[in-house]
């Protein structure tokens, strides 16, 4: 067995479905698909059931832990020379497996992923979300799209290891939010090579509403603080700028009242995402989302970031997460 797929779940069957699904369509069938349950409300075994005759598929249930943790799990009971580790919100085209197989034919790695994109079916707030999550104006394109001069740090939506690297390094850490941005750090510092597959790609969900996401990116602002010290000198400049837009909508929004002016600068960074959001998306409606959604992405990750920044580095305060019991809500 060449490739053990592991997807940690959580209340989520209905998108287990659809992803195992995009796995029985893949046209290279050398793989074994692990489904994690980490405790969840709403168990996804009857789906996994339904797939039992089409794929090589096993259902694994643990108490909540987790999806770095669950991750683990499923490893440790994988049998492929290189696990692939999907987020249960993702879709496969039909030839991801290929696009893996084909790229480490040419060119071996011991860790790699590949980029993240809307479907065509994906609602609009989704296809804004997606935006914003991938835009130049809102996360200077660093969610892996393209070739990158440095080092390539791979994202658990779409992230593949040779299995005894995985094992050897341990896998996941402990940490809830930013897991794999540590564990992509860590295989990096342990001298190991990273690679971008760009035709291996996904299509990814993301969050379905905007509080979620809020949630979401206001977790990956604190986390980034957390990854920080214990990784030093990976914090970069792109990793300021939400708390700097932050901190300036605070100081525009505040004299505002004085000089309407103020807010200008706002406007126009509004414009020019509704614009560049309607023109890839063909579409005004999620160009008018991508607005809202483009707000709440760097002024959700500004907060977090600013906020475990004076809990840390301030007041001395050891890791933390923001909404861990409403988080999925």
């Amino acid at each position: 067995m060449k490739y053990s797929f592991i997807i940690p779940v959580y209340n989520r069957p209905d998108e287990v479905a659809e992803l195992l699904d995009s796995l029985c369509r893949q046209t290279c069938k050398d793989f074994e698909v692990i489904v994690v349950e980490d405790g969840s409300q709403v168990p996804c075994e009857d789906v996994v059931n339904r797939f039992a005759d089409r794929l090589p598929v096993r259902y694994l249930n643990k108490p909540n832990s987790g999806p770095g943790q669950s991750r683990n799990y499923g490893v440790e009971r994988a049998s492929g020379d290189y696990v692939l580790i999907l987020d249960s919100d993702v879709v496969l085209p039909d030839g991801y497996v290929q696009a893996v197989d084909d790229a480490l034919s040419q060119s071996d790695t011991d860790a790699f992923g590949g980029p993240d994109s809307a479907h065509p079916s994906f609602t609009p707030t989704q296809k804004a979300i997606n935006y914003a999550m991938t835009s130049f104006f809102t996360t200077g394109g660093i969610r892996g799209g393209k070739r990158k001069l440095d080092r390539f740090f791979p994202r658990s939506f779409n992230m593949g290891i040779k299995r005894h690297v995985y094992t050897r390094l341990g896998g996941f850490s402990k940490m809830r939010f930013g897991e794999d941005i540590d564990f992509s750090y860590r295989i990096v510092e342990a001298g190991f090579t990273t690679r971008l597959l760009p035709d291996a790609w996904v299509w990814h969900k993301r969050r379905t509403n905007f509080r979620k996401f809020f949630k979401q990116v206001h977790n990956s602002g604190i986390a980034r603080i957390h990854l920080t010290r214990r990784h030093p000198g990976t914090l970069k400049i792109v990793h300021l700028l939400p708390a700097a837009f932050t901190l300036g909508c605070a100081v525009l929004i505040a004299g505002s009242p004085f000089c309407l002016w103020a807010l200008l600068p706002l406007l126009l960074f509004a414009l020019i995402v509704g614009i560049d959001a309607s023109v890839r998306n063909r579409s005004l409606r999620i160009g008018t989302l991508a607005i809202g959604a483009s707000f709440i992405q760097l002024w959700g990750y500004g907060t977090g970031f600013l906020r475990a920044w004076w809990n840390c580095y301030v007041l001395g305060k050891p890791e933390f997460n923001a909404f861990e019991k409403t988080f999925y809500q």
